[in-house]
């Protein structure tokens, strides 16, 4: 467990930011790199020689890369091969053995290892493997200072829920061309306190919502059983989408320019046009370093599907070692594929709330797939969405419920759209009174998240179990 909120807002980031700006350029980097392991090993210290192990394993492959060029290949490979073997017995040893148990039934009395998983491993593994790849290929040079390498792979903004930063997007900045100005602290103010609400008074609230609605889905009737995944759907967004906007503030008061990592993907008119706006770091690590050197879409449709499966099915891996997840993942290689093939060109000659209502239906079903982890409570939630073993249209409990969270949910609906930041681009008013009326809208909105953090238990990111 990483520091709570009250800790991380009121202690450790002033800390941080205090000494991050009173030191010199050179030093900085150093600075975060020792607050970057403290921050990591805060609840659990143990995984701090993880994370050392991690950025040495990578450091050394492409310092041995660089200086045996006639064993590049060798030298990824292996680097790539342990990567994948710490992130496999953390993460899926316990996964692989129960399905070798319940597949053969000599291993059915094996005893499976509780084994405890590092937050974040998902991200930092595929960040450094990104790095080293990426020397391979000639497209960054070999950072020979192990410092700037740690610091970049354990950078604690974006260290345990992304976005996945590649090296060569931070190449520079990592090297000293960090400008940090007073437009920038305001810029990367305004976007962490714009993440922070998400997180702490939209996020929770859905998944308050949801949590009360999921405990008994047959009370519900139908009505409330889509009430709840429609909460869920809210919270998974604003959860994730607002830990990337507090880490690219955060970056951006430090200086570092993080890529954007979510854009409105709800306002999506297909599952193609979603994937380009959800989790975009992620969906691009996996073009950049599965899909492509499968051979992408260059070696024919047939080629390209099978391609797209593979890519699809790791995906939904990734996420969990859960078979759901993989569920998940196929589930949208399907819907990409009809795409491909030929509803995307039907999509584009309906009106817009059609396809728009289309791809929301699909991204809906999907977060049930992706939530229910055991097959016999997907399979009965999913019955109760179309009326079979629920309590008629809509039960008693869940109309207060749904009532009671009305006005949140429209709230959620219209900030998951960019109808009010480009309304409030429309208005005319001076550039002075308009930063005069965001800052008392952003203190008013801090003010709120510190009284959420008080007066709520610890809810940590969705995204920190991956």
């Amino acid at each position: 467990m990483v520091f709570s909120s009250a800790v991380f807002m009121f202690a450790y980031l002033p800390l941080v930011l205090i000494g991050y700006y009173a030191l010199p350029k050179k030093y900085q980097l150093y600075y975060l790199f020792v607050l970057n392991l403290v921050f990591y090993g805060w609840g659990e210290p143990v995984f701090v020689l993880l994370m050392v192990l991690s950025i040495a394993l990578n450091y050394l492959g492409a310092l041995l890369m660089d200086k045996f060029p006639g064993k590049k290949k060798l030298w990824l490979i292996m680097t790539v091969f342990v990567n994948l073997g710490l992130l496999g017995y953390f993460k899926y040893t316990g996964f692989f053995m129960e399905t070798a148990a319940s597949l053969v039934p000599a291993l059915q009395n094996i005893s499976i290892p509780n084994i405890v998983l590092p937050i974040g491993i998902s991200f930092y593994t595929f960040q450094s493997m990104s790095y080293v790849i990426d020397v391979y290929r000639g497209d960054v040079a070999c950072q020979k200072n192990p410092v700037v390498f740690g610091t970049y792979v354990a950078l604690f903004p974006q260290l345990i829920a992304g976005p996945i930063v590649r090296y060569r997007d931070v190449e520079l900045q990592m090297l000293g061309d960090r400008e940090i100005s007073a437009q920038k602290l305001y810029e990367g103010c305004k976007r962490f306190i714009i993440g922070l609400s998400k997180k702490l008074l939209l996020a929770n609230a859905m998944g308050l919502m949801w949590t009360n609605l999921s405990q008994n889905p047959g009370a519900n009737g139908v009505i409330g059983s889509w009430a709840g995944i429609i909460a869920y759907t809210f919270q998974i967004y604003f959860d994730f989408s607002g830990y990337s906007d507090m880490a690219i503030g955060l970056g951006k008061v430090m200086g570092f320019e993080f890529l954007e990592n979510f854009n409105y993907p709800y306002i999506a008119d297909s599952i193609t046009d979603f994937w380009r706006r959800w989790h975009i770091s992620l969906s691009t690590w996996f073009r950049e370093y599965v899909y492509i050197p499968l051979g992408g879409n260059r070696r024919g449709i047939k080629r390209q599907l099978i391609n797209l499966c593979v890519v699809w099915a790791l995906t939904g891996l990734w996420h969990g070692a859960s078979w759901n997840f993989v569920l998940w993942g196929v589930y949208f290689a399907v819907l990409l594929i009809i795409e491909k093939v030929f509803l995307l060109k039907a999509l584009k000659k309906l009106p817009k709330f059609a396809s728009h209502l289309y791809a929301l239906l699909f991204i809906v079903l999907g977060w049930v797939l992706f939530y229910f982890t055991d097959f016999a409570q997907l399979i009965g939630f999913a019955k109760t969405l179309i009326g079979v073993g629920t309590a008629g249209l809509i039960g008693a409990d869940a109309v207060r419920m749904v009532l009671g969270y009305l006005p949140m949910m429209l709230i959620c609906a219209a900030a998951s759209t960019p109808v009010v930041s480009s309304v409030w681009g429309k208005i005319r008013i001076s550039n002075r009174l308009r930063i005069t009326a965001e800052t008392i809208a952003l203190l008013v909105l801090f003010v709120l998240c510190a009284g959420a953090v008080i007066g709520q238990s610890y809810n940590p990111f969705i995204y920190f179990r991956f």
